[in-house]
C-alpha cells in the first residue's frame, strides 16, 4: 500500500533522471511497435503509446522543466503532427511512405487520434507525478 500523497511537498524542483526518461522511450517506443505489430490491440493503443513517448522524449529532452511545461510541449508537438497529415505534397508523402515517417508522422488526419494523444500524455503526467512523488518523500 502507497502512503497518502502531500500535494504541497510535491518535488516539481527535481529535474529528471535522464537514463530513466531515456530507457522509459526505448520501452514505450518497444510496446508501441508491438502494438501495431500484433492486431489484437486497438489501433488507439498505437496513438496512446506514441503521444506518451513524445511526453517521455521531452522529458528527457529538457529534464529541468516542469511537468506542465513538459506536458504542453508534447500536446503541441502531437497536434502539429496530426493536423500535419492535412497536407499532402509529395516530398511529405514519400516520406510517410517509409516505415519510420509513416510511423512518426502518419497518414490520415483523424480527430480520435488527439484524444488518443491527450490520453497518453495523461499517462505520462500521472506516471511521472506518481514516481516523482513516492521517490523523493520528505522526512518525517
Amino acid at each position: 500500500m502507497l502512503p497518502p500523497l502531500n500535494f504541497r511537498t510535491h518535488p516539481t524542483h527535481c529535474p529528471r533522471n535522464r537514463l530513466s526518461y531515456g530507457a522509459a522511450v526505448f520501452l514505450v517506443i518497444a510496446l508501441g511497435l508491438g502494438s501495431r505489430r500484433y492486431p489484437i490491440f486497438p489501433l488507439f493503443i498505437g496513438d496512446i503509446l506514441w503521444a506518451l513517448m513524445v511526453f517521455l522524449g521531452f522529458g528527457f529532452r529538457m529534464p529541468a522543466r516542469s511537468t506542465a511545461q513538459i506536458a504542453t510541449f508534447a500536446a503541441l508537438f502531437s497536434t502539429a503532427i496530426e493536423f500535419s497529415q492535412l497536407y499532402h505534397a509529395p516530398w511529405i508523402d514519400a516520406i510517410r511512405r517509409t516505415r519510420l515517417g509513416g510511423l512518426a508522422l502518419g497518414f490520415t488526419f483523424m480527430w480520435g487520434d488527439l484524444l488518443a494523444y491527450a490520453v497518453g500524455i495523461a499517462l505520462g503526467i500521472i506516471i511521472e507525478f506518481l514516481l516523482r512523488c513516492y521517490r523523493h518523500k520528505p522526512n518525517r
